[in-house]
Parts: structure tokens; sequence; C-alpha cells
């Protein structure tokens, strides 16, 4: 019986070789937003290790929007040429390279994992964050700065610009990161949203922001070319951002165009309580599936090529995304295809080991 993980999958002008796909993944690499070698060899080695698409970590549309001073960046022109080489590899490498945009919101300005996952004051290259409103992640935290009129336009402005430069980059997939706690998910959700004009209270006010960003990058980005949506299918905590809105928000974005809901969950508030299990955000993706019948990616806890190859033959989701088991092994995609009896090239200077 052939593999349906190895089967191939059409996205608007895109043909995906099989339905892995590398999620991304900050590095803490960069310097000043900037790709670099590190960079190139760690999308690089996911492409030649025979996944269909390796979507570049969270890269901030604007200096503020970094997690941490070690994130990529595309808020000038200057950091496209190191992600141009970055794609030409994966490209050669019969993978589609992706990116994922994103702006952190109250969670910006930290350390990188190895140095704490600290606040940074401006003392120690930290910076002013921002958000819906003017409430911290924890709450010993400073507070963010409540984004005015002026500041969300920036922000939609921002997404618009990167988009335009994505594409001079050579990306061929862009997803807009509306997960994880970050700015556009602080927005969606009312443990995180106390604002009282369009931008927050009924669920129409709060996924404005969304829209009009996924309306600004759909300005930029090529109409034949997929674009994706990353969500927190659940904030994991009482009175928080829930499964019934995510299909609601997923229904509405199906018909604004976007091709691909890309389904995570929690990271908003530091209480969440999150049922893990394998393959535990599985059943949000399947269900944002049925009910709205737009294309989905799973994700969370999925390391086996057994369990990946039920996730689409039982029609759970359309990709299926790994992110810490690619950490493990750059090449996953060729070991699962081992494993499922699926025949797949190999690079040419590999071949000799298949």
């Amino acid at each position: 019986m052939l593999s349906q993980l190895f089967s191939t999958i059409q996205i608007k002008s895109l043909l995906f070789k099989n339905r892995i796909a590398i999620s991304p993944m900050c590095q803490y690499t960069a310097e000043e937003g900037f790709a670099n070698d590190w960079h190139l060899v760690h999308l690089g080695s996911r492409a030649s290790g025979g996944a269909a698409l390796i979507i570049q970590e969270a890269t901030s549309v604007s200096p503020e929007g970094r997690i941490s001073p070690g994130d990529l960046g595309l808020w000038k022109d200057e950091q496209i040429e190191k992600m141009k080489i970055i794609n030409q590899f994966i490209i050669s490498q019969n993978a589609i390279p992706g990116i994922q945009l994103a702006h952190a919101g109250r969670k910006a300005s930290v350390s990188a994992p190895w140095n704490g996952n600290k606040p940074l004051d401006e003392a120690h290259g930290g910076w002013e964050t921002v958000a819906p409103s003017a409430i911290p992640f924890h709450d010993n935290e400073k507070a963010p700065i409540a984004l005015d009129k002026i500041g969300i336009q920036k922000v939609i402005s921002d997404f618009k610009s990167a988009a335009k430069r994505a594409v001079q980059a050579g990306f061929k997939v862009v997803e807009i990161h509306a997960a994880h706690g970050y700015l556009v998910h602080q927005f969606l959700s009312p443990l995180s949203n106390f604002r009282t004009d369009e931008y927050g209270g009924s669920f129409e006010n709060r996924i404005r922001l969304l829209l009009e960003v996924l309306e600004a990058v759909q300005s930029e980005w090529p109409s034949d070319l997929p674009l994706f949506v990353r969500i927190s299918a659940t904030d994991w905590a009482d009175g928080g951002w829930n499964i019934e809105e995510s299909v609601q928000l997923s229904q509405l974005l199906e018909e604004k165009g976007v091709d691909l809901i890309d389904v995570s969950s929690g990271g908003l508030v530091a209480h969440q309580k999150i049922a893990l299990g394998p393959g535990y955000q599985v059943p949000f993706a399947e269900r944002i599936k049925k009910e709205t019948g737009i294309l989905t990616g799973a994700v969370g806890l999925i390391t086996e090529a057994t369990q990946a190859e039920a996730i689409v033959a039982t029609g759970k989701a359309d990709l299926v995304l790994f992110a810490r088991e690619s950490l493990r092994n750059p090449y996953l995609a060729l070991d699962f295809a081992k494993e499922l009896g699926a025949d797949v090239p190999w690079p040419k200077q590999y071949e000799r080991a298949k």
C-alpha cells in the first residue's frame, strides 16, 4: 500500500513532494536580524533531509518585534541577501522554502534560552515591548505599552513590507504567526486584550488586526503562492481563546484566501494547563479541517513515521509539521520513507548509503 505521508499535494502553483514540513524554530543566532551560515546549515540540512517544506523561524517584521536580540528579521533590504542564498540551496534540494512572519508583542525583548529566557532591559540590549493592552506576560514584569492607532498601523505596514522582502528573497510560502502568545494572538485572546476600541471586546474586533495584517500581506504576496496562518487553537486557560473561535476564524480565513491553517496551541498565558501527550494537538487540526474544509497542518509531539502516516491517511490533516524531532534528526523524512516502504530520491552525494 502506498504511503500517504509520501504522497504529493498541490497548493496553489506549488507541488509539495510529500506531506512533511519543518516547523519554524527559533535559533537565536542572528545578529541585528541578519541570517548567517548557521541558518544556511540548519535549514539546508533539513532540505537535503527530504522534507517537502522548510519554514524559516519566526522572522520579525520590526526590531521591536523580535523575541530576542538573536532573532531573524526582514525589516530592511540588506537582510534579504543571505536569505536568498539559503533559499536557493533549499530549492536545489527539491524542497520549498517558507517563511513565518512574526511580531512578539509583549513576549519580546528576552534573552536566548541558554541565557535563561530573561526579560532584557535597555541597558542589556533590550527594548520597550508593545501589546494590545498594558498587561505583562508575568505579573512581576514591566508592563508593555498598549498600542495606539498609529502603533497598530505601523505593525500592519511592517508586515506588508516584510512580505514584499520575502518575495524578493525567494520564499515560496509565507505564514503569518498568530499563535504562541505573540502579538497577533495577544489581540485574539480576551485574556490579553482588554481594549474597548474596535480592536477589542467582541470576536469580530479581536480578529480585526489579523484580518488587516492578512490583507496587507496579500497585497504584496503573489496570488499563485501559498499563504498559511499559524494559530493557537486554544489558550488552555479559562476565559481564553478556544477551539470554537478557532473554527470560526479558520472559516473566515478560508473565505479570504488563506490556503492552510497551521494548528498549534497555547503560549499566551503563564498559567496555561496543557494536556500533553503524543499528537495532543492533532484533534484541533482535524476539527478545523472537517468543519471548514480548509487544509490544515498538524504539529506537536509527533515523533514516529507510523504516527505521521496515520494523521494523513485518516484525513486528520494535510501536512505534518516537525519541530524538535527534526532537531534530533534532520533526515527524518528519509528515515520515515524507508520505514514506510516509500522509495524517495536521496541527495545524489548520499545515495551510496541508501
